[in-house]
């Protein structure tokens, strides 16, 4: 797959994977605020973490005209979806709870290589 497919594909699916889990932060739809309370956080702060998927979203779609900020947007991702790991880890939720954060994670990795973003 060429970067450009590799970088529209991952785009998008990224944004309609945060635009849906960072709406459902934002509205504090329950089962949102139910996860929330599970790793040790409260609505409010489930709510800033769902405008910064949001604006994540934004960022990557963006990203397609001006490279570097869907660059760092996806960066914005990653470091998210972290926080999101050891959250989870530290509340000792079973693996299937990790999986919306292990997946999205490597997606906005693909998205930073498809980029052009080396390590």
């Amino acid at each position: 797959m060429n970067d450009h497919l590799g970088l529209l594909v991952s785009a998008l699916v990224l944004a309609a994977g945060f635009v849906a889990l960072g709406s459902a932060k934002v509205v504090a739809h329950p089962s949102m605020v139910r996860r929330a309370h599970h790793v040790g956080l409260g609505a409010g702060s489930y709510r800033a973490i769902g405008s910064l998927e949001l604006a994540g979203a934004a960022g990557v779609l963006a990203g397609l005209a001006w490279r570097p900020l869907g660059i760092a947007a996806a960066l914005g991702l990653v470091a998210l979806m972290l926080g999101a790991v050891i959250a989870h880890l530290r509340a000792r939720a079973a693996i299937v709870e990790l999986a919306p954060a292990l997946l999205f994670g490597a997606v906005a990795v693909g998205y930073l290589v498809a980029s052009g973003v080396r390590p």
